[in-house]
């Protein structure tokens, strides 16, 4: 440890009462004296000093101002979404696109979980697309969503994706997720 004069102990002195924090008597320590010290040494010159560090207030960061009163919502049941009931122009497009079959059968995507979840996710199960492929898909720690395409460079049909979407979202908030 370095050793100081008795004229470097009284500035040190003076800017722990001015209030300097450990660093800030570092790095006077190197820029006025040339004394380089690691953090661990600065400290236990302070403390050898019988110096005490003050620590510096933190402004109080103002409270927020609570919401205004709202009416009593009614409880949300399992089934309910929390998605605006106004469709924007865009997902009102999509939803045409999405409209059934020529046939006027129903969809043929199916969306279901895995009985035991794919190591290294926190759910995953398997997706059948209205072409008949059939993938996987699961959702990472990172509640990130990935797809496990049935070949290469396959790619679902442009509709299904939405609906994929929709469906998966119905799934895992029936079950819980």
């Amino acid at each position: 440890m370095a050793q100081l004069t008795e004229e470097q102990k009284k500035t040190v002195a003076q800017w722990t009462a001015e209030g300097a924090s450990l660093n800030e008597v570092q790095d006077r320590l190197k820029r006025e004296f040339d004394i380089t010290l690691t953090y661990l040494d600065a400290r236990l010159l302070i403390l050898e000093l019988g110096l005490k560090i003050q620590e510096k207030k933190q402004p109080e960061e103002p409270k927020p101002e609570p919401p205004p009163a709202q009416a009593p919502q009614q409880a949300a049941g399992p089934g309910d979404e929390e998605y605006p009931e106004e469709l924007t122009e865009a997902e009102a497009e999509l939803l045409q696109d999405e409209a059934l079959p020529a046939d006027g059968g129903a969809s043929t995507l199916t969306v279901s979980l895995d009985a035991i979840t794919v190591p290294g996710t926190m759910v995953s199960g398997k997706v059948t697309f209205s072409d008949g492929k059939t993938g996987g898909w699961y959702v990472d720690q990172f509640g990130r969503l990935g797809l496990q395409p049935p070949e290469p460079g396959y790619q679902p049909p442009p509709t299904d994706i939405p609906a994929f979407q929709r469906e998966l979202d119905r799934l895992l908030r029936q079950r819980g997720y």
